[in-house]
């Protein structure tokens, strides 16, 4: 039997319906899909470390040993000494009983000088006149007056901090240099009866 010919009409129709056909893609079978790729970083990463951060060392671990005991560390706080504690360590100058009667208050001071409520100058330039007064005079024993300085709770307001009880630190420097410590022999903080630690036994070297 002959193959019958497609007409005009229907090969335009067939060409129309293959112009506007889209090809399928066939779905690929369900044991070929690609499995999701698991993702490699962690659910919650390890916070970073900032650049140059040093890791904290351990703590070193203490070995007791049976039968030895390990001494406990002290700790020692290395503090300045006291003008009281200063005065105290140096050697006597004087004759040692008259010094004994002295730091006893057994002596009277034949001069005293009250520095106490002076500025710092006004106390320097006070004394220097004081004891040379006191040494052209010949006098031997004298008191000087600075006062324990500010008590606690008694501190002012300053601009500057204030060192308190100045007076105290400055005089038995001044009394060792020039021009006064030529003239003085002895220094000592005073007995209570003549004004305990804010007052200083001045004892005088004899005039030539």
């Amino acid at each position: 039997m002959a193959r019958r010919r497609l007409t005009d009409d229907e090969r335009e129709l067939w060409q129309r319906v293959a112009r506007s056909a889209r090809q399928m893609r066939p779905e690929p079978a369900p044991e070929t899909r690609a499995s999701p790729v698991p993702d490699a970083k962690p659910a919650f990463p390890e916070p970073s470390r900032p650049v140059g951060a040093s890791r904290p060392l351990p703590m070193p671990q203490v070995i007791k040993r049976p039968g030895i005991s390990t001494p406990t560390p002290t700790i020692k706080l290395d503090l300045a000494e006291t003008v009281s504690e200063r005065l105290a360590r140096e050697p006597v100058r004087m004759d040692r009983n008259l010094h004994r009667t002295m730091t006893r208050g057994k002596m009277e001071p034949e001069a005293r000088i009250d520095l106490h409520g002076m500025t710092v100058a006004q106390a320097h330039g006070a004394l220097i006149g004081f004891i040379l007064s006191a040494h052209q005079r010949g006098l031997r024993l004298v008191l000087v007056i600075t006062g324990k300085g500010r008590k606690k709770g008694e501190d002012h307001v300053a601009p500057m901090p204030v060192r308190a009880g100045v007076l105290k630190h400055e005089v038995p420097h001044w009394l060792r240099s020039a021009p006064l410590g030529p003239m003085v022999m002895e220094l000592r903080e005073s007995h209570r009866s003549h004004g305990g630690s804010g007052a200083y036994y001045v004892y005088l070297r004899k005039r030539r």
